[in-house]
């Protein structure tokens, strides 16, 4: 182990894109749970350590998400912490005694109030590679009686950790992905519904003489009414329970898009020395809700990651017509059979191919891909000569279209 702990800063474009990865985790500053409390109560009992925690590393803080001590204080300051430390290296961090740190002033401060002589700490990192928070143990005594298969337990702990995180986002964007899909459709039902009653009061005042039609007319203004009062409550159930977000259509430069994908999984192909090429026509503009198209080029990405060996070439390829553009994201990896191309954006469907560096898959993020997508009025499908022999997934998506410029003049 080195002498000196200080936690040397990352380099910037990892550190932004760590922190990034982190925030779509949406745990920071979330109140205590029962999983990870439990999480940390068998670290520091499979350690025999006074206390537990599972924290989450952020820009400029250390949030503890799960604590064994009941203490009220939900963060640190990130330069004072020793998880600063221990999300320098994939591997476990161990501190003996941290009186003998040569660095101890540092982290005096809070060694002092949490009176700590012994740290221990697993990394979790996410399935692209970024460390993002630890779990760790601390005691007010040194210890130098730690065992491998002590710091292999809090290591199986973050992995754990990283799962539970991993399933709740996929389950949180299923919901939201089926929450945009659910008021384009109440809102397209809406409209006629509001036709119908302006037709009946225009029907009541034109022919209030008769009193027949009077009756049927207010009977049609009460129908639609009230079915649009039930579509109202369902669109505000909605949005309480999932925090719905609408789709916000914009001008979109693709080659942002492809920056900051480029961005983001840059840890996660050098890890595998693959290498990303794109190919895209010079200043490409899509229509899109830029968030969500964003998670659709990630997923895509991911996958192709993923699903393709170490040293693998990856290709982006954009062509565009004059209303949609056509994105492939071809990959020289494990391929899929024809039953898969039959399955492959069906939620939770087994399919024969595997992650070659056993990574993470939920089974999730391609029926995620297809609703946002035919949210835009897009399609997506996917291509493969076999297993082994590589796959194409394909999206077309609305290019923006510039307002043809409308000319005036005076006429004397």
């Amino acid at each position: 182990m080195k002498d000196k702990l200080q936690a040397d800063p990352l380099p910037a474009p990892t550190e932004v894109s760590r922190v990034k990865k982190l925030r779509r985790y949406e745990i920071l500053d979330t109140p205590p749970e029962a999983a990870f409390d439990t999480i940390a109560s068998l670290a520091a009992r499979m350690t025999h350590a006074a206390a537990g925690y599972v924290t989450f590393v952020d820009a400029d803080r250390v949030f503890l998400k799960a604590n064994t001590l009941g203490m009220q204080e939900t963060a640190v300051e990130r330069a004072g912490s020793l998880c600063s430390v221990a999300i320098q290296t994939d591997r476990p961090t161990l501190i003996s005694d941290t009186q003998h740190m040569s660095d101890r002033a540092d982290y005096s401060e809070f060694m002092y109030h949490h009176d700590v002589r012994f740290y221990a700490a697993a990394p979790i990192i996410t399935s692209d590679g970024y460390r993002i928070g630890t779990v760790c143990v601390t005691d007010t005594v040194p210890r130098h009686d730690m065992t491998m298969g002590q710091l292999e337990m809090l290591e199986l702990l973050a992995f754990i950790v990283i799962e539970k995180l991993e399933t709740r986002l996929a389950s949180r964007n299923t919901i939201r992905a089926y929450d945009d899909r659910l008021h384009r459709l109440v809102h397209d039902i809406k409209n006629p519904i509001t036709s119908i009653s302006m037709y009946a009061q225009i029907i009541s005042r034109k022919m209030p003489e008769t009193g027949k039609v009077a009756e049927i007319s207010g009977k049609i203004q009460f129908a639609a009414k009230s079915v649009e009062q039930h579509l109202n409550n369902i669109l505000n159930e909605a949005k309480i329970d999932n925090e719905a977000i609408y789709l916000s259509e914009q001008a979109v430069l693709f080659s942002e898009l492809i920056d900051t994908l480029k961005s983001t999984f840059e840890l996660s192909l050098g890890n595998k020395q693959q290498e990303l090429h794109v190919f895209q026509p010079v200043g490409l503009m899509l229509y899109v809700d830029r968030g969500r198209i964003q998670d659709v080029l990630d997923n895509l990405l991911s996958n192709a990651i993923k699903y393709s060996p170490p040293g693998a070439q990856i290709g982006i390829y954009a062509t565009a017509s004059a209303d949609m553009a056509t994105i492939e994201f071809r990959d020289d990896g494990v391929g899929l059979t024809e039953e898969d191309l039959q399955k492959v954006f069906v939620k939770f469907a087994r399919l024969s191919s595997v992650p070659t560096a056993n990574e993470r898959s939920n089974g999730l993020g391609l029926s995620i891909v297809k609703m946002l997508v035919e949210l835009h009025g897009g399609q997506v499908w996917a291509t493969s000569k076999g297993h082994n022999l590589g796959s194409s997934f394909f999206l077309s998506l609305p290019v923006y279209k510039i307002p043809p410029l409308i000319l005036t003049r005076q006429v004397d």
